[in-house]
């Protein structure tokens, strides 16, 4: 009984569209209909060129950034500064997690991830301080990749990595704002060799947490 009223209907429909000569009409909502959907496929599953190059480049400045905390955490461990070798040995994993999330997205959008060399790191510095001060200073360097890879996405109207990077944003307000404040820590202790202890004894406490989408993804 289905069969013959969707067979009538059918009949109905075509009678309609060859009584009013609509066969063009329709054809042209077809091709309209198709070419939409390529759009809004081209728009939600493909990235750009441009993007998947910046990507593919911020996980190389992901992965620096790992070896240069790392590089930071072995000669505060040198040194006996054990607290502060331990909180830079978790700022190691944590970037290396960024570059993770990275791969991860691309691998998500059917997009190469390319590993390129990682380039040389200082391995020495002159106090607990300085080490702090060029974690700022890498941090905001980090910072204006990341708002560079979200002036792209928007220029693209790729909203799905818009949103990705959404975490990233946030991700460096916090670094940032970490780093500053160990700054402050450290200097205040800076002429004090009980208060660093203090310091270095309060930083070894600080524990590797997996960042959020890693820990969604699992």
């Amino acid at each position: 009984m289905a069969q013959f009223f969707l067979s009538a209907y059918i009949a109905f429909a075509y009678s309609i569209i060859k009584k009013f000569d609509l066969t063009n009409f329709v054809f042209c909502i077809i091709f309209a209909i198709e070419n939409r959907i390529i759009t809004l496929k081209t728009y939600t599953t493909m990235l750009s060129e441009r993007l998947h190059a910046a990507i593919n480049e911020q996980i190389n400045a992901e992965l620096w950034s790992a070896y240069l905390y790392l590089s930071m955490s072995m000669d505060a461990e040198a040194k006996g500064y054990k607290g502060v070798a331990n909180w830079f040995y978790v700022q190691w994993q944590e970037e290396q997690d960024h570059a993770h999330i990275l791969m991860n997205y691309l691998n998500s959008r059917d997009a190469k991830v390319v590993l390129k060399p990682i380039a040389e790191v200082r391995t020495e510095w002159d106090s607990v301080q300085e080490m702090f001060r060029e974690t700022l200073r890498h941090e905001k360097v980090v910072t204006s990749l990341i708002n560079n890879l979200a002036a792209i996405a928007h220029e693209d109207r790729d909203f799905a990595s818009s949103n990705m990077l959404v975490w990233f944003i946030d991700e460096q307000i916090e670094e940032e704002s970490t780093a500053r404040d160990m700054i402050f820590a450290s200097e205040a202790v800076e002429c004090d060799k009980y208060g660093m202890y203090q310091l270095d004894k309060e930083l070894a406490a600080r524990v590797y947490t997996p960042a959020s989408p890693l820990a969604t993804a699992e």
